[in-house]
C-alpha cells in the first residue's frame, strides 16, 4: 500500500495570501503547503481522503486521475470545497463515486452542493454519500472511522489497515486511541508550536504519536507559524518526520 500526501497545509495554506513572513517568503519548497490531503493506492483501490480547494492542482502535480472512493474527515471548507472538481473524474471513469461521511458532513454537503443532489443536468459533479459510522471492507481495504475532536466538534479520523489518519485533532479518547494502536504509518496533525484551542501543537502531537508507537509517523496540517521546516523539523525523534506535499510513504 502507498500513501501520497497531496497536501500538508492548514486551511490558508502556505504560503499564506499577502503574508511576508521567513516561512511564506522562504525558497524551501518543504515549506510550500496545499491544503492537507492524502491519496492511499492499494492494490485494488484508490482512495482520496478529504477533497478540499487544492485538489484540481494535487491531482495534476502528482499525475493522478482515478478514485474509487473519497472519505471525508469533516465539513470545514479546506476539507470539502473541491468537490466540484471530481467531475473531472466522473468523465474518466464514467460512473459516480461513492463519498463516504458522518451524516452531519452529508447534510452540509447537500446543501453547500445543492445544485449537484437537485439537478440531473449533465456535467454536474456525481457522488453516492454514503453515512459511515462503524468498519467496513472496501475490496482489500479494512477502514475504521475513529472519532476524534476538534476543539469542540467530533470529527473522523481513519484507520486504513495498518495506516491511520488524523487531521485537525485536538483531543483523542482513550477508545479511539485503542482503534489506532498497532497502526504501522501514522500520519497526525501539529499546527504550531503553541498550544491552540481546536488543534493539537507540536509538543502535544508528540506525545500522542509516543503513545501510539508507531513504526513511523508524519505530522501534516502546519502552519507557517510552526516556522522554517528546516528547523523545527531538527527538533523531532527519529521515527518522527514533517509531512511534504508530494511525499511517497510505502507501507
Amino acid at each position: 500500500m502507498k500513501v501520497i500526501a497531496l497536501g500538508s497545509g492548514t486551511s490558508q495554506g502556505v504560503p499564506m495570501i499577502g503574508c511576508q513572513c521567513d516561512v511564506c517568503t522562504s525558497t524551501d519548497a518543504r515549506d510550500k503547503r496545499l491544503r492537507s490531503s492524502v491519496y492511499v493506492e492499494s492494490e485494488e483501490v484508490k482512495v482520496l481522503i478529504d477533497i478540499g480547494p487544492d485538489f484540481r492542482r494535487q491531482f495534476l502535480d502528482n499525475k493522478l486521475d482515478s478514485v474509487d472512493l473519497v472519505l471525508v474527515t469533516h465539513e470545514h471548507n479546506d476539507h470539502i470545497i473541491g468537490l466540484d472538481d471530481i467531475r473531472s473524474i466522473n468523465f474518466i471513469q464514467n460512473k459516480s463515486i461513492p463519498l463516504y461521511a458522518e451524516e452531519r458532513v452529508a447534510t452540509q454537503l447537500r446543501d453547500r452542493f445543492a445544485y449537484a443532489f437537485n439537478s440531473s443536468i449533465p456535467g454536474l459533479p456525481k457522488v453516492d454519500l454514503i453515512h459511515v459510522e462503524s468498519p467496513f471492507q472496501y475490496k482489500d481495504l479494512n477502514i475504521i472511522p475513529v472519532r476524534v475532536m476538534h476543539g469542540n466538534l467530533p470529527i473522523y479520523a481513519y484507520r486504513i489497515n495498518d495506516f491511520s489518519y488524523i487531521t485537525d485533532a485536538s483531543k483523542i479518547e482513550e477508545d479511539s486511541m485503542e482503534l489506532l494502536k498497532g497502526s504501522k504509518i501514522i500520519i497526525i496533525n501539529a499546527l504550531r508550536i503553541q498550544q491552540h484551542p481546536t488543534h493539537y501543537n507540536l509538543e502535544e502531537c508528540l506525545e500522542v504519536i509516543e503513545a501510539l508507537d508507531p513504526e513511523r509517523a508524519y505530522i501534516t496540517h502546519i502552519s507557517h507559524s510552526m516556522g522554517m521546516t528546516e528547523d523545527w523539523s531538527m527538533t523531532l525523534p527519529d521515527n518522527v518526520y514533517p509531512l511534504i506535499d508530494g511525499m511517497h510513504i510505502e507501507i
